[in-house]
């Protein structure tokens, strides 16, 4: 399996694993601080690889978003099972949502990828997948679903509802 990994940083990046989000050339990366060694390293948003750190090697959170023009690339060509978060800024449980989908990020490092789809941005996406309520979780693998979960879960529940997909998703 490849590896991607970069060494760029910018000075809006804040440590402790955050993260800042560069758009240049049609293609979009994050900037990841590693957990493990605290380097910052560029994340795209679609490669063949899975991303790792430039200079330990973990693997680091791949946690990216994607619209209608790019989801395919984005999600539906991932080496990974992609968690896909479809949800809006207005929706509320959506929000309570987003630490539980960041948690699931983090913690599967290097098995899962996150894809946040904001659906007022991407209604060919969100109609694609029949979200009639948000939000709504997927699991896919290889672009097909493989789970669903539609409303807001704790974090430590989606958690478990990833980590049991990843599990079915393997056998």
């Amino acid at each position: 399996m490849s590896t991607v990994a970069g060494g760029g940083a910018s000075s809006t990046v804040a440590g402790g694993g955050a993260s800042s989000t560069f758009a240049g050339g049609g293609a979009s990366s994050t900037v990841i601080a590693c957990a493990s060694c605290g380097k910052k390293n560029r994340v795209p948003a679609a490669a063949a690889g899975v991303p790792r750190c430039a200079a330990c090697h973990a693997p680091l959170p791949w946690l990216t978003t994607a619209e209608d023009a790019d989801f395919d690339r984005v999600a539906g060509e991932s080496p990974l099972p992609v968690l896909v978060d479809l949800w809006a800024p207005w929706c509320g449980p959506c929000k309570a949502v987003a630490p539980g989908v960041e948690q699931a990020a983090r913690k599967l490092a290097g098995r899962l990828k996150v894809v946040k789809v904001n659906v007022d941005r991407a209604p060919a996406v969100s109609a694609r997948y029949d979200a009639r309520s948000i939000p709504t979780l997927l699991i896919l693998d290889n672009g097909v679903v493989k789970d669903r979960q539609v409303g807001a879960v704790p974090p430590d529940a989606l958690l478990r509802w990833a980590e049991q997909a990843l599990r079915r998703s393997a056998a």
